[in-house]
């Protein structure tokens, strides 16, 4: 009987595609999730929005602040710095708020609240300051981003806005934005691996539960 070696060149591809894998089949059934737009009431169409602004707005270059202090791969950074120096001279969070002011859908207290439980546990997650996992979380964050710009601005061209530069260039830039990240991951798991019996995807299933909750609404108690 014949044993075949990998090399850990192709053992690293193999964990490489497994992850990318795993990550498509989350962002696949988030978007599977979503509602049919017609099957909601303006208020409710209104309420995705606001939520989604609440925690966008303010906290995105904040968790990719975190994720950058907490790589040490150098050849990482540089990725994480691209995406940072965009957000920031292109005022994205600026581009935010005028979307969802032109589809009169800013958060209103109640919607910050609405998602304060799981935006808290991200922050605190990120805090951890871990840089593989941060880094997936981020791959993560900007590939469902992608996909969900599209059913974001049907919601508000449904609602009467004509306010489209957010969702335009979120839908496109985020496409290399998160083959950026994935590089990045696998730049710092060669460098500095997650720790034995680490949870890579920890940041990762607490994005998802924090993006259900946007699309989704508060659960009652």
């Amino acid at each position: 009987m014949s044993t075949t070696f990998l090399s850990p060149q192709v053992l690293a591809a193999q964990l490489e595609d497994s992850i990318r894998q795993q990550v498509t089949s989350i962002v696949d059934g988030l978007i599977a999730e979503l509602p049919n737009p017609e099957q909601l009431t303006p208020d409710e169409r209104r309420g995705i929005i606001a939520r989604y602004t609440a925690v966008l707005e303010g906290n995105f270059i904040y968790w990719m602040t975190a994720t950058y202090i907490a790589v040490h791969s150098e050849q990482a950074r540089p990725i994480l710095m691209d995406n940072l120096y965009e957000e920031c001279r292109d005022s994205h969070p600026n581009m935010m708020r005028e979307f969802a002011l032109a589809a009169h859908a800013f958060p209103t207290e109640a919607d910050a609240l609405a998602v304060g439980p799981e935006l808290t546990q991200v922050r605190l997650f990120l805090g951890k300051l871990q840089g593989v996992q941060s880094l997936l979380t981020m791959a993560f964050f900007e590939g469902y981003i992608q996909r969900f710009m599209g059913y974001l601005a049907g919601l508000a061209a449904s609602l009467g806005s004509a306010e489209f530069v957010y969702t335009d260039v979120h839908g496109v830039c985020d496409i290399a934005h998160t083959e950026g990240l994935y590089r990045a991951v696998f730049l710092e798991m060669a460098l500095d691996p997650p720790s034995e019996g680490a949870d890579m995807f920890e940041g990762v299933e607490l994005l998802r539960a924090l993006l259900h909750v946007i699309v989704q609404g508060p659960q009652p108690n």
